[in-house]
């Protein structure tokens, strides 16, 4: 009788007390992706970790790293690590963008086709093989914001940004393939008006309009506050519900010299109080997606380390 009257004591509680915790994605740059790639050992490691912090998509790197491209030399090393994950219940998108290609630079009119290729490539490999070998979908990271002309030619460069992310969605539309595909953005392009495609709008929601889904940059270390990983994202959750887009809210927890970007001086516990916070507050919005956490190798370093080093408190 007593766990009768606590179940239906439990089915009276408001959906969000016992929503099931928001789904994680993790960025895994190009030496940590090529070695789960290519050793079979690291790969099993790789994805008992990510189940153990249930995180449920991998950002894969997917394009040249130290002069290889495995994507387009060794595809069947990606089919085989693709085909473990999603024997796993997990996903993998292609990770595309790395400070080792400079592919801030592919904003630039004169590299779209540098930009082009490395988006076909992932379709190229989704194309020829099996479903349970594809990529789920593709994150991109090209940030025109790293480029030394920002400041002068911010504008120019948004809209050079946005022109690249319409042809990047109509080489999809022609593929035909239904991969998910959007891009890592900072939170505050919201504060950025442009006229682009006929429309005066936020730059965030040039970009909403333009791709599948969103992975914002949210890099704070709190959850509340004006300045604060909830405020910061709100615009981009209500516009993105509206248009029927998604939103997956990203986290830093390397070190940066500005405190407030990364948990890294935190401690786990901290930090998932803070997220725990975030996620009630956006529980209410179709938009969103869940977490993304920046990145694999920093997030397991900083797990590693003891609650006492990564802070005692804000």
């Amino acid at each position: 009788m007593k766990n009768k009257i606590l179940a239906a004591l439990f089915l009276l509680l408001p959906p969000a007390v016992y929503a099931a915790p928001a789904e994680r994605a993790i960025w895994t740059w190009e030496k940590d992706s090529y070695a789960v790639v290519e050793d079979t050992a690291a790969a099993a490691d790789a994805i008992a970790f990510l189940r153990s912090r249930k995180i449920r998509t991998i950002y894969l790197y997917a394009d040249a790293f130290e002069g290889r491209n495995l994507l387009e030399d060794s595809p069947e090393l990606y089919r085989r690590f693709i085909r473990r994950l999603h024997s796993r219940g997990l996903r993998a998108y292609a990770l595309l963008g790395s400070a080792y290609l400079n592919t801030e630079e592919y904003v630039l009119p004169e590299n779209r086709q540098d930009a082009l290729a490395m988006f076909q490539r992932v379709l190229t490999y989704n194309a020829s093989s099996k479903p349970g070998e594809r990529f789920d979908g593709v994150n991109l990271d090209i940030e025109p914001h790293i480029l030394d002309q920002w400041a002068e030619q911010k504008e120019e460069l948004l809209l050079q940004f946005l022109d690249l992310g319409k042809a990047i969605m109509d080489l999809k539309a022609r593929s035909g393939q239904r991969l998910l595909v959007g891009p890592a953005i900072p939170f505050w392009l919201d504060g950025i008006e442009l006229d682009w495609n006929g429309a005066k709008k936020p730059v965030s929601e040039h970009v909403a309009d333009i791709y599948d889904y969103v992975a914002l940059m949210d890099y704070r270390d709190r959850a509340e506050g004006k300045d604060g990983i909830i405020s910061h994202a709100l615009s981009e959750l209500k516009y993105a519900g509206e248009i029927k887009r998604k939103v997956v809210i990203g986290v830093e927890v390397t070190p940066n010299e500005i405190q407030k970007v990364s948990f890294d001086h935190l401690s786990e516990p901290e930090m998932e109080r803070e997220l725990a916070l975030a996620e009630k507050a956006f529980r209410g919005e179709a938009a969103f997606a869940g977490f993304a956490l920046h990145n694999f190798r920093g997030y397991r370093a900083w797990l590693r380390r003891k609650p006492e080093a990564a802070g005692a408190g804000k």
